[in-house]
């Protein structure tokens, strides 16, 4: 499935979700990743997320797309996050 996850997360813990989400998605602009990901991954992402965050304080939105022919990307001006994608 293609997912979408979004933060806004205390500058506290900050560098911690954003370590733990690189591991899962591509990072696209400062606070949003995106990527292919299975169901049992996105499980794990989501459990590691909640042992970070403090819910009175923290944010995080995860859209998911089961099906791939449902979603379309545009990218209008310079595209974020390429040099997280180059080996």
């Amino acid at each position: 499935m293609k997912l979408i996850l979004v933060y806004d997360i205390n500058e506290v813990r900050v560098q911690k979700i954003l370590k733990i989400c690189r591991k899962y998605l591509h990072r696209v602009q400062n606070s949003v990743f995106e990527g292919e990901i299975t169901e049992a991954k996105l499980e794990k992402l989501k459990m590691e997320i909640k042992k970070i965050i403090r819910e009175d304080e923290d944010s995080v939105i995860i859209y998911s797309f089961p099906m791939n022919w449902y979603t379309k990307r545009e990218i209008l001006g310079i595209e974020k996050g390429k040099e997280d994608l180059i080996v």
